[in-house]
């Protein structure tokens, strides 16, 4: 054994690896990204990034049911993607262990809603374990395997923004080999067809009451006895912020959350005078401690993004513990695309063009922000192009364009069927695929199109405009979104077609580019301090002296695109390679 100092993510993965996993998918999304990144690089494992979190959690399913400790990793959102298979599985059962982790986004760090998936253990009927810190993360990962050969269930384990990303010290083990036996055919298990499936629905309620006996004996369940005036319910991170606001408070703190231990909480409650639940986002532990006939009292704590030991303090009237003072006197860091982006073109040109632009999740988001401000929607991973075919079927855009835009990451994940939906019922919207060559937003990871997999190996470079072309589409172009007048005109033919259109942007993200051109910077003398060049929204370019723009050198690569807009030569490159002044 060694101590080691890990995040949440990075306990998990190393919890997985000691139970001897030998399979793991994923499709990244923070909070959860790291977990596969870490298991990529561990002896004995074969991860890879899933096109979405459905075919991640089918491929862990497979290699279960092959004999092999496997794992799928996710955000929140993502479970509603693998939420078909998640059911399911719950009635088929498994071969060898397989867990689920999700990551939940309390506060919306980075996330298009909040979610709480203690309620999808409940609603699929499978056990759900939630650690507390990084220590408990490697710990249940580690147990949730064994948990799960057990019960011939899936497990799932989740973790939120703050423990996946939060340190704290992890005495780590050495690995153990589990390979199950080989897959053995046995369709009244696994043909979920009626007649196989009630009987596994009744086979899962048998199931179901051994996971609450597993709850009653659960060592991850810990009941701490102190000041019993008060005594509070939590699990997970919100355990932390229990500790640290009432430190003279008992506390129970759940490590199965699903089915919940009803013995351990009803001794608990009999020992304190005053129960009370503490538990980021829905009040799931305390509906089921009042369906319970428990007293459960509300102290008011808000059920809306995440907690903190301040507002557990001041929901129970005590000092708040003692915190570093925030500092106010930082410059502002309004969220903008990079300097140099190449998808800051392609905004730039549409919002000329006065399309509605329907977006999706990515970075690309951020053009919905001043001063692009070109985007419209932004709703869940791939619903840019299915929404986009539904406004121009509407005809509620009138006369403007309709324009889907989504990144290469987030083609492969869910655009490819509403592009084939949208042909397929003779829509007429326009779809720009953002290509990167790679998935930018959550770190630079790699998808069907940049011909690398997870683990290093070259893949198949998958062709965006073969893969449109197959889908049937008859109108597809490709340019390099920094050139602003070719993107420009290819966007504006592309909406002028009476069908759908794509036109693929292909520039890689400007972080993978190790190089750049000399940086420009302006000719005070011949700006005219109009504001093209600053309404590009690039971080580089500002106002300065008398209104006229100012590039930062230090940020400025050379991506042209500002000497593109500026109609007076002002903006020249600086450097030995200057050969010219002005636009090019």
């Amino acid at each position: 054994m060694s101590h080691t100092l890990l995040s949440g993510n990075e306990a998990i993965a190393h919890g997985a690896w000691e139970a001897g996993v030998l399979v793991a998918a994923a499709y990244p999304g923070t909070p959860s990204t790291e977990i596969l990144e870490n298991l990529a690089r561990m002896e004995g494992v074969h991860a890879e990034w899933a096109t979405n979190e459905k075919v991640a959690f089918e491929v862990a399913a497979g290699a279960s049911l092959g004999g092999a400790r496997s794992l799928v990793a996710m955000k929140h959102v993502g479970l509603n993607v693998a939420a078909d298979p998640l059911f399911t599985i719950a009635y088929t059962g498994v071969g060898a262990g397989l867990v689920v982790v999700v990551a939940d986004d309390p506060g919306m760090h980075s996330s298009q809603n909040e979610q709480d998936t203690r309620n999808y253990a409940a609603f699929a009927r499978i056990p759900m374990l939630e650690p507390s810190d990084s220590s408990e993360a490697r710990a249940m990962a580690l147990a949730a395997f064994e948990l799960s050969e057990r019960l011939d269930m899936p497990v799932l384990l989740r973790s939120t923004t703050r423990l996946s990303h939060g340190k704290s010290l992890v005495e780590t083990g050495e690995r153990q080999e589990c390979r199950g036996p080989a897959y053995v055919k046995r369709a009244p298990k696994y043909v979920m067809m009626p007649g196989n499936a009630r009987r596994r629905r009744i086979d899962l309620e048998e199931r179901l009451r051994k996971a609450a006996d597993e709850s009653e004996r659960s060592p991850f369940t810990v009941a701490e006895m102190r000041d019993t005036a008060v005594g509070v319910i939590t699990s997970g991170v919100a355990y932390q912020f229990v500790r640290e606001a009432l430190p003279e408070a008992s506390t129970l703190k759940l490590g199965m959350t699903f089915p919940l231990p009803e013995q351990k909480i009803r001794a608990f409650a009999a020992a304190v005078e005053r129960l009370v639940v503490v538990e980021e986002l829905d009040p799931y532990l305390t509906s089921r401690l009042l369906a319970l006939g428990l007293p459960v009292e509300d102290v008011g704590l808000s059920h809306i993004g995440e907690l903190s030991p301040g507002a557990i303090a001041a929901a129970f009237g005590v000092e708040p513990p003692e915190t570093r003072e925030i500092f106010t006197d930082l410059p502002p860091r309004p969220p903008m695309l990079c300097a140099g982006c190449p998808h800051r073109g392609v905004f730039h040109a549409l919002h000329k063009m006065d399309a509605v632009i329907i977006g999706d999740i990515g970075c690309y988001t951020l053009a919905s922000l001043p001063p692009l401000s070109a985007m419209d929607t932004c709703v869940c991973m791939g619903a840019s192009i299915g929404m986009a075919h539904g406004l121009e079927r509407s005809g509620g855009a009138g006369e403007r364009p309709v324009v889907a835009v989504l990144g290469d990451s987030t083609f492969a994940h869910s655009g490819l069927t509403g592009l084939l939906d949208a042909v397929y019922n003779g829509g007429a919207s326009t779809v720009v695929v953002l290509d990167n060559r790679i998935t930018a937003m959550t770190g630079h990871q790699d998808n069907p199109f940049t011909g690398r997999t997870l683990m290093g190996e070259t893949a198949p470079d998958v062709d965006i405009v073969a893969v449109c072309t197959a889908l049937g589409v008859a109108d597809v172009s490709v340019v390099d979104p920094n050139l602003l007048r070719p993107t420009e005109k290819a966007l504006r033919a592309a909406v002028a077609a009476p069908h759908v259109s794509v036109v693929v942007t292909r520039a890689p993200c400007v972080l993978l580019t190790k190089e750049h051109p000399d940086p420009f910077a302006v000719d005070e003398e011949a700006c005219t301090a109009c504001g093209e060049c600053v309404r590009m929204g690039c971080p580089a370019i500002s106002r300065g002296r008398d209104s006229k723009a100012v590039i930062d050198t230090t940020q400025c690569v050379g991506c042209r695109q500002c000497v593109q807009v500026c109609k007076y030569g002002a903006i020249v490159r600086t450097g030995p390679s200057c050969d010219f002044k002005g636009r090019s």
